[in-house]
């Protein structure tokens, strides 16, 4: 028994560093080939956005939906406008139907029953956090299926906070 689980451990630490490393290759192509989508960042009491050396991310999308309404899962159907900031489409459970100028995001019902788009937290160094502070829009990039990477904060000027 002693010379299979050798074989057994290490066939599940390949298994598992193999999916790891897929998991870093899709995200680094969806930053790389993702369409940026800015989302609006909804109002949240400054004494509990800062927290440590990150931010928790609440986007105005979320305060538009009536959760009895729309699937527990599903996509996120948005325009954007002329500025490329999204603009609130439908709800859907589905991947299809899907227009020409519209992009999908997928999403989870989380708590409190508000929309997780699975970039709830920016994380940056200790120290920065008034820089953060001002930030307006979200950065997400998306790929055709929906699978969002934030990629950044952005001020009301819609440039980036570096």
């Amino acid at each position: 028994m002693k010379k299979y689980s050798r074989y057994i451990i290490l066939t599940n630490l390949i298994l598992f560093l193999g999916l790891f490393h897929y998991s870093i290759v899709q995200k680094e192509t969806i930053i790389e080939d993702g369409q940026l989508i800015l989302m609006e960042l909804a109002p949240v009491d400054p004494r509990s956005l800062m927290q440590g050396d990150y931010m928790r991310l609440n986007y105005a999308i979320s305060d538009e939906v009536i959760p009895n309404e729309i699937p527990k899962r599903g996509y996120c159907v948005v325009a954007l406008d002329s500025a490329g900031i999204a603009q609130p489409g439908r709800y859907q459970k589905e991947i299809s139907p899907k227009n020409e100028n519209e992009y999908l995001i997928e999403y989870t019902m989380g708590e409190w029953n508000r929309i997780k788009i699975g970039a709830e937290s920016f994380f940056f160094q200790e120290g920065e956090g008034e820089k953060y502070a001002e930030a307006k829009y979200g950065g997400i990039k998306v790929d055709e299926n929906g699978n969002s990477v934030l990629v950044g904060l952005y001020d009301s000027n819609r440039k980036k906070i570096e």
